[in-house]
């Protein structure tokens, strides 16, 4: 079993520097050389000895019980994204993570015919992406939308790789640094979820390397997982898009998502979808992306 007392010690330490001493309620009294709270004013939070939490600060989470790692959560006062990414840390430690790893597929990954089908019926940009953001299928108006995508010839697009490599990313993204944090923080979820994935070590690898933007990033430790909202994208033939968008796991499809993107009725962005579609049936965006 790989042991996980690296990540878990980033964590903890990286939540531990956010919460300041007036966010917990505790006196500031005294000088502070680093930010955020002291191990021994988690411990009290949480209920536990200050030992006891450097040793669970040090990695080792093997063993402790669900209480204790609920009370942790509540001292960092963690997020529920950030308290699961805890909750899997430790299971991973008590080696009871690859039970709950989406199952193995193939590395080339085949689309059904029935779910390019579903995703034509959509009147609306949708997409299929899987944990390490690569772009795996798409509707013609989500080729249309993401066209700058589909201007790398690697094969299948990906998010990533877009966001932090590819100027383009910069028009496309009007809030690139809000982009660039919510693409860190859900890679950072994926690798919590399935910790032993190669291609996800690659891409991390590769990103770190190439981007000191990423490599920032991705030493924060944040995790997040975004299901709903609005993100404004400026098209490069239609301008500006202000959609609201909603993400659902593919049952069929374990670590799979699908993404639908909407307009606002009768808006400026619903207008420019319109002319968004004439535009795709005049060209070809895109091929069909395959792989996973």
């Amino acid at each position: 079993m790989n042991s996980n007392r690296a990540e878990v010690h980033e964590f903890l330490t990286s939540r531990r520097s956010k919460i300041t001493p007036e966010r917990a309620g505790l006196p500031t009294a005294g000088t502070r050389r680093v930010p955020g709270l002291r191990r021994s004013e988690v411990a009290m939070l949480a209920g536990v000895s200050v030992e006891y939490y450097a040793k669970l600060e040090r990695g080792q989470l093997a063993g402790v019980s669900a209480g204790v790692l609920e009370a942790i959560a509540r001292a960092l006062q963690l997020d529920d994204v950030e308290r699961a990414h805890l909750m899997r840390l430790a299971q991973e430690a008590n080696g009871a993570g690859a039970l709950l790893r989406p199952s193995r597929r193939p590395k080339q990954w085949t689309m059904r015919p029935s779910l390019q089908w579903s995703l034509d019926a959509i009147a609306a940009p949708a997409m299929v992406i899987n944990h390490r953001a690569d772009l795996l299928a798409c509707n013609h108006l989500g080729r249309a939308m993401f066209s700058d995508l589909y201007a790398d010839p690697a094969t299948p697009p990906n998010f990533a790789r877009f966001t932090f490599l590819d100027s383009a990313a910069h028009r496309f993204y009007p809030d690139w640094n809000r982009f660039a944090d919510l693409t860190v923080g859900n890679l950072r979820t994926a690798a919590g979820i399935d910790p032993h994935d190669k291609g996800l070590h690659d891409l991390v690898g590769e990103l770190s390397t190439r981007s000191d933007d990423f490599r920032r990033r991705w030493g924060s430790h944040n995790v997040r997982i975004h299901g709903t909202g609005t993100k404004h994208f400026r098209h490069h033939i239609v301008g500006d898009l202000e959609l609201a968008y909603e993400t659902m796991d593919l049952q069929a499809e374990p670590g799979l998502t699908m993404t639908i993107y909407a307009a606002e009725p009768d808006s400026p962005t619903a207008h420019a979808l319109t002319l968004l579609a004439s535009w795709a049936a005049t060209v070809d965006p895109s091929p069909t992306p395959a792989g996973q």
